[in-house]
């Protein structure tokens, strides 16, 4: 396959993953897997393995033998087996956004295409807000007024931006100039209608990360002045006050719902005892005291909860996962299993922290700055290992590594 083919095919293939996450999690899983293998190919026939040498790779696959290993210790291995031998095709996926980045430098034109395809569903998010419909006639019919957008039936929409906004910013900032002084104020405008879009989908602990994860890519971004880094903080935060106190629902979901009964003491006993999440959490912390070493393996936390255990087995909570990162591996993957995953992707991202800060790489800043909010803790959050989270996740850790030679697995400054 000629050069300028190859480029085109596989620009079109990483153009597609934004769109294939809308589409569904087979399309998506389907498009992830042709990339991985056409790179996997790729490298076979250059008998380029180099690559195997690089410490970020060697790691995760120590992280891949272990979830193999989960797999033969958990409650129900069928339950498991898909998840954690299918974690696989996101190594593969890892290596060859490495081996795009490495041969392609500076020619990331499907960042363009995940540009367009974000602002499309920041659009039709307001149109949705405005209209009670988005422009495929999904609508406010299940959720009430969350936002649900091109996803239908499922209230994902702002972590979805989530995962995909941080880069595209990331991404225009490195094609700003000290010359085009209007590009900032674009960028600075363009942020703050995500943010604005972001906290109108009603999604409240994305909403918290999305104000962190900006705060953070605008306070480390070295590409402007310190006065300016606190004037865009004070903007996010007077931007996102003064739209929750305009809206009963908003006002509502935080103040109502959260805010209130933690400062009210009458109202705080109850909160502690009825809030849902905080019932996901006590479930989540029981099932790991019950299987403290090891968990009860990745995805059968749901085994655990239902049947008999849900009325014989105090705090328990049937349900597929406790929505809650640290609780979710706590009770999965017990304390050994908890302290292999997280030390493993903790030293990947702040390993290369200072190589991210120092370069002024504002693409691989905006991965970062998405890769610590999955990681907050007390937050509500999906699960980590679900295919829609996992996927965003190693997109973000992928380009993180991937975007600066002096980090990518291909490179020869780095072991």
């Amino acid at each position: 396959m000629k050069k300028g083919i190859e480029y085109k095919f596989i620009i079109f293939l990483f153009s597609l993953i934004p769109i294939s996450m809308i589409v569904g999690q087979a399309i998506s899983l389907i498009n992830i897997v042709i990339i991985s293998i056409f790179v996997i190919i790729k490298l076979v026939i250059l008998k380029n393995f180099d690559f195997t040498k690089n410490l970020s790779f060697i790691l995760l696959l120590i992280l891949y033998v272990y979830l193999l290993f989960n797999t033969l210790i958990s409650l129900d291995a069928g339950y498991s087996f898909l998840r954690n031998f299918g974690f696989i095709r996101f190594i593969f996926l890892f290596v060859a956004v490495n081996y795009f980045f490495f041969n392609y430098k500076n020619n990331y034109t499907f960042l363009k295409f995940w540009c367009f395809i974000v602002l499309i569903v920041i659009t039709d998010s307001y149109i949705e807000y405005l209209f009670g419909k988005n422009i495929l006639g999904y609508g406010q019919d299940i959720y009430s007024d969350r936002i649900v957008s091109f996803f239908k039936d499922e209230p994902i929409v702002a972590g979805y931006l989530n995962g995909f906004f941080f880069l595209i910013i990331g991404y225009l900032f490195d094609k700003k100039n000290d010359q085009n002084k209007n590009l900032l104020n674009l960028l600075i405008i363009l942020s703050l209608l995500y943010l604005v879009c972001v906290i109108i989908t009603g999604e409240r602990s994305n909403t918290i990360k999305a104000i962190i994860g900006m705060s953070i890519f605008y306070f480390l971004n070295n590409k402007f002045s310190i006065k300016k880094r606190i004037f865009v903080f004070f903007i996010l935060i007077v931007t996102t006050t003064v739209l929750i106190l305009n809206s009963n629902y908003l006002k509502y979901r935080y103040f109502d719902n959260i805010i209130n009964p933690i400062l009210n003491a009458d109202k705080r006993e109850n909160f502690l005892k009825e809030n849902i999440y905080i019932k996901h959490y006590k479930s989540g912390f029981a099932v790991f005291k019950n299987y403290p070493l090891f968990g009860v393996g990745n995805k059968n936390y749901r085994i655990e909860t239902r049947g008999e255990n849900q009325y014989t087995k105090e705090n328990y909570i049937p349900d597929t996962h406790p929505h809650q990162i640290y609780f979710e591996l706590l009770s999965e993957h017990g304390l050994i299993g908890t302290t292999i995953i997280l030390s493993l992707f903790f030293f990947l991202i702040f390993r290369n922290l200072k190589i991210c800060i120092a370069s002024k790489n504002s693409l691989q800043l905006g991965a970062l700055s998405f890769l610590i909010t999955n990681f907050l803790p007390l937050l509500p959050s999906g699960s980590f290992f679900s295919d829609l989270n996992m996927s965003l996740f190693f997109i973000n850790l992928s380009i993180y590594i991937a975007s600066n030679p002096s980090s990518n697995i291909f490179s020869k400054k780095i072991k």
